[in-house]
């Protein structure tokens, strides 16, 4: 997987990656990750895949961040 760039923003860690005729969209928050898989031939490059991701867009991401914290910590409180 090659790494292309990371793609700034106010909301999380997101680096875009390029492997098997694919753009990988990587969000990261703290121990949490969602990844996104574009094919190449869907778009016409990088400019696309940044303008693709606006406020609306990552505002979703960080809500389901938010939802797979709330999740992850229900199963660690039923361990208990």
């Amino acid at each position: 997987m090659k790494f292309i760039k990371e793609i700034p923003n106010n909301f999380c860690k997101a680096s875009l990656y390029a492997w098997n005729n694919k753009f990988i969209i990587k969000f990261e928050a703290g121990m949490y990750e969602q990844t996104y898989k574009v094919s190449e031939y869907d778009v016409s490059g990088e400019d696309e895949i940044e303008e693709m991701l606006g406020d609306t867009f990552m505002e979703k991401v960080v809500t389901r961040f938010k939802a797979m914290a709330d999740d992850f910590e229900l199963i660690l409180d039923s361990v208990d």
